[in-house]
């Protein structure tokens, strides 16, 4: 029987490797090549994960991985509170760099796909991801579900947006369900689902 990953918030040293985690299994995600101009498109998503699963996640202590951060799941908190102002300097200098021209259609299918979003307060993931060569071990639920606990425990749901069906069945199998879909805004080029998992009572 296999051991059970070990799996802890990420600290600020964790950041180099689980970006590297994420930006190594985000190339085929047909979201990648959509948002992100083909013109240093491995830099931009690298800086993309250093930015939103790294270190805004990282400081809020809402991004998990595996101890060897082959895996990665980040996420927003109810009712965090916004990045410290030196942070959000950051952000905000770096994400039009890092979407270039594909900012305002990506910005706006961001908005699009909040709509199925609960009202009340809610965990958010932002994004999730394993090395290609650690894959099929059960280590992306692993990674999950020490938020998953914890919406059981105190009520609470939580959502996603996610742009392919094989995303969709993946969540699906930890208890998300579709509430809206749609496509994304301006050239409806990619799908674009929402999905809400309500806290299960024990």
């Amino acid at each position: 029987m296999s051991t059970p990953p070990v799996v802890r918030p990420a600290t600020r040293a964790d950041v180099p490797r689980l970006a590297a985690t994420l930006a190594a299994a985000y190339p085929d995600y047909r979201w990648t090549s959509w948002a992100l101009p083909e013109d240093g498109r491995a830099q931009r998503l690298h800086r993309w994960a250093e930015l939103w699963a790294g270190l805004a996640g990282v400081d809020a202590g809402t991004t998990w991985v595996t101890d060897d951060a082959a895996a990665v799941a980040a996420w927003t908190a109810p009712d965090a509170p916004p990045p410290a102002a030196d942070l959000q300097a950051i952000i905000d200098r770096d994400l039009p760099r890092v979407f270039g021209s594909r900012q305002p259609v990506v910005l706006a299918s961001e908005r699009l796909g909040a709509l199925g979003r609960p009202e009340g307060p809610h965990w958010w993931l932002h994004a999730v991801g394993t090395r290609p060569a650690s894959r099929h071990a059960g280590l992306g639920t692993a990674v999950l579900q020490p938020v998953l606990d914890r919406c059981d425990t105190e009520g609470v749901p939580a959502a996603a947006t996610v742009y392919t069906s094989t995303v969709v069945r993946w969540l699906q199998r930890s208890g998300f369900a579709v509430t809206h879909a749609t496509r994304t805004a301006v050239d409806h080029e990619l799908p674009i689902w929402t999905l809400v998992r309500q806290p299960t009572q024990a």
